[in-house]
Formats: structure tokens, sequence, C-alpha cells
């Protein structure tokens, strides 16, 4: 079995309160609690930082250095791609290999834009990843939702080409569970037997959760998956 870990929307600033709170101490403070949990990977699913700027992502580099965890970075709709390239270029991957698992990235930021889309080019890298993956079972981490919320977010800011994201999802039995950010609240929905999973903010919620948290996942040699959200 492996586990691996998932946290989103950091929105880390050059200000300490970009959103209202303390995001960078937020931040700190669900690291601290990731520090205890043995884990294979951990997942950043986007808005690493609140506005792009140089000095956020090495903050956020100085605050993940405690972990001994390997890290996937998956850009968000603020994150600046080449000031995130300073510090992570190393960790955007397109895929990334755990035992029988894989973990493989679609890149939904659309520039200038909050809500998302996958490209031509995009779908068709994502499918040649999945296609060409060896791995026994497969997760898709996208940043912007690819389903409605069914909550008080406007899904008007989520993945605007649902559809052709699930052309290429339900080609494959091996994909169990798509994990994304974007909407800072914890869901679940069920397609196709394929889990589909939002994860926290560990900056603020925009729902009526007050507390910051974050996706805890076992990953079984059967291709079963078992998560739970910690709340912190």
């Amino acid at each position: 079995m492996k586990n691996i870990i998932q946290i989103s929307d950091c929105h880390i600033d050059d200000k300490t309160h970009p959103m209202g709170v303390d995001t960078n101490n937020n931040l700190l403070n669900v690291i601290r609690n990731i520090k205890n949990i043995p884990a294979d990977a951990l997942l950043i699913t986007g808005d690493l930082s609140h506005s792009g700027t140089t000095k956020s992502y090495e903050i956020i580099k100085k605050y993940l250095s405690i972990l001994d965890t390997n890290y996937i970075v998956l850009p968000g709709t603020p994150d600046n791609i080449k000031n995130i390239n300073k510090e992570f270029s190393d960790n955007i991957l397109r895929e990334y290999s755990i035992g029988d698992w894989c973990i493989i990235s679609a890149y939904s930021k659309k520039n200038g834009q909050v809500s998302g889309y996958l490209s031509t080019d995009e779908l068709s890298q994502l499918e040649d990843a999945i296609n060409f993956s060896n791995s026994k079972y497969i997760i898709v981490i996208i940043h912007h939702p690819p389903i409605p919320m069914n909550s008080d977010w406007d899904d008007s800011l989520s993945l605007e080409n649902m559809d052709d994201f699930f052309t290429v999802i339900n080609k494959y039995s091996n994909i169990k569970a798509v994990l994304w950010g974007h909407a800072h609240q914890s869901s679940e929905f069920n397609h196709n037997q394929v889990k589909l999973i939002s994860c926290p903010s560990t900056a603020v919620q925009f729902d009526n959760e007050q507390r910051i948290g974050f996706n805890h996942f076992s990953l079984h040699d059967d291709g079963n998956i078992e998560y739970k959200t910690i709340w912190l």
C-alpha cells in the first residue's frame, strides 16, 4: 500500500493576509502536521501563490524543506509560470510513479482567466501519458473542478470543457481517481467507478467550513482507494 497527501490553494503572498487570513501561517501549520504522517508523495494542486511573485514561491519552498517527502506541483490560476519554475521546475511533472500507481497531471491553467481549459494539445498529452504508462492504476490531478460542484461554488469558474476531459477519462478502466483543488472545499463524487475528489484549501474555504485542511489517501495494491480529509 502507498500513501499520498494532497494540499491545494495555499495563496502564499508577499503580504501575510491576502485573503483576510494569515495564509503563510496556515500553510506552515498544515506542513507541520503533514510531517508527522508517513507519505510516499505530496501533491500540491495549484494556487501555490496568491499573486505569482518570486518571493511567494521562495517562502513555500522554505516551508516545504522540513518535509522528507517528494512533492509534485501543479500550477493554478494565479501562479506565474516563469516564477514558479524558478523554484519548482523539478517538481512540475507530467507523471510520477509510486509502486503500481501513477499520478498524471493535466494542466488546465488558462492565462488571464479564473476558469480553466484543456487545449487540444493538452488533452492529447494527457491521453499519451495514460496510454504509455506501465502502471496498473492511475490517478489524474487537475487544478480546476471537472464536474459541477453542487454547492454555492460558481461552476463558471471551473473547467470549461468538462466533456472533452471525460472523453479521455472514460476510455481507461485503470483510472481510479481524479483529484483537484480551486474550489476551496472538500467533496466527493463518483463517475463510472472513478472517484472524483476535491481538496480543501490550506488558506480558507469558500463554503461554511471554518477550518483548513488537506486530504490523505491510501492506495491499495488491488486498485482501491481510501481517503480522509484532515481538518485543522
